[in-house]
């Protein structure tokens, strides 16, 4: 009799410890599960950033402060990130880098293109103006060229600037 009972004694705890086990399995299954969808979720979040940031290094500004944000609401999921894409995600700072020599190879072009479209509206200016006597409406207008010419290069220098520093920013 005791012996049955010892018997049955060891059958319900080695039921408990096996159903216990299978408990531990599940949770440690669904939280990996969980893990997963997250990260799926922040791939998934950060795939159009990817390809705004190569469209426009702008878009940087807006999209890695909320990367940061999510590395630290989600800490234990972006190391997978990572390692899944082989540097650290969604941007890496070569990219970072990159972004801010194409901004600043951009602005180069742009005043090459802005200095050569003046010289050409001062030029047909001038040239409008070559025949006639001088006069305050001729040179009213050569210096509205000028005028126009300097508005323009310092509105889009400030923010070339201001970007330029704000994607340097993003590099520390």
């Amino acid at each position: 009799m005791v012996v049955l009972l010892l018997l049955s004694v060891a059958i319900v705890v080695a039921a408990v410890v096996w159903a216990g086990a299978r408990i531990v399995e599940e949770q440690r299954l669904a939280r990996e599960e969980a893990a997963q969808g997250r990260a799926m979720v922040l791939l998934q979040m950060f795939a159009p950033a990817l390809a705004a940031a190569q469209a426009d290094p702008r878009a940087l500004l807006v999209w890695q402060p909320l990367a940061k944000s999510a590395r630290q609401l989600f800490p234990a999921d972006f190391p997978s990130l990572d390692r899944a894409s082989g540097a650290t995600f969604p941007f890496t700072n070569d990219q970072l880098q990159a972004a801010h020599s194409t901004w600043t190879a951009d602005w180069l072009a742009w005043e090459q293109h802005h200095d050569a479209e003046f010289k050409l509206k001062a030029a047909l200016v001038e040239h409008e103006v070559a025949g006639l006597a001088p006069s305050a409406v001729g040179r009213a207008k050569i210096e509205a060229v000028e005028r126009e010419k300097l508005e323009l290069y310092q509105s889009h220098y400030r923010d070339y600037v201001r970007t330029a520093k704000a994607l340097q920013a993003l590099q520390t």
